[in-house]
């Protein structure tokens, strides 16, 4: 019913993928989206977030920025950090999903999106034939108020949890602990 919403993977965060298994299981490139994925909605870049970026590239993946915002956001996002990037994406839309892989020079296989929205970063990579990731968005505080596109994606991920047919599709990609 709502599985073209369903993420193949539900993490905690981009930091607790495990992305050495990801590469074993040949994925070359990955789609982050910025808000809430990678920092709090419209912050810089964290030296965390940096130093996460030259690790996973050193490994030999390849790195592409997609955002609903602008060009000016997404530069100053990048500023310390060299991936290339899609400003106003229009996401869900499939074409920047899609350019972003031409961009990557990888196939559909190959390639993963990594997000936190259902409605944008996971149903755009859904429909376009793409493996994604969702992670939690990331929150401020407990106290801070959530929208009703959020109430709606909890509704939804309700259902996901309930269905393990669609959990867990590459194999559990969340890093052990302690590893």
């Amino acid at each position: 019913m709502f599985e073209i919403f369903y993420p193949y993977e539900y993490v905690e965060s981009v930091f607790s993928i495990d992305y050495k298994k990801l590469i074993k299981l040949g994925y070359k490139g990955l789609i982050f989206d910025i808000d809430n994925t990678l920092v709090h909605h419209g912050e810089d870049s964290t030296r965390e977030v940096d130093e996460l970026f030259k690790e996973i590239q050193n490994m030999g993946l390849k790195t592409v920025i997609l955002s609903n915002n602008s060009e000016r956001r997404v530069k100053k996002f990048l500023e310390n950090i060299d991936s290339l990037y899609i400003f106003d994406a229009q996401k869900p839309k499939k074409i920047n999903y899609l350019k972003s892989i031409d961009m990557l020079e990888l196939n559909k296989n190959e390639v993963v999106v990594v997000g936190d929205q259902i409605f944008t970063d996971i149903f755009g990579a859904n429909r376009s034939g793409i493996s994604s990731i969702l992670v939690k968005y990331l929150r401020k505080s407990e106290s801070e108020k959530i929208g009703k596109k959020r109430r709606v994606e909890k509704f939804i991920l309700n259902f996901y949890k309930k269905n393990k047919k669609y959990q867990n599709r590459m194999g559990n990609i969340q890093k052990k602990e302690g590893v």
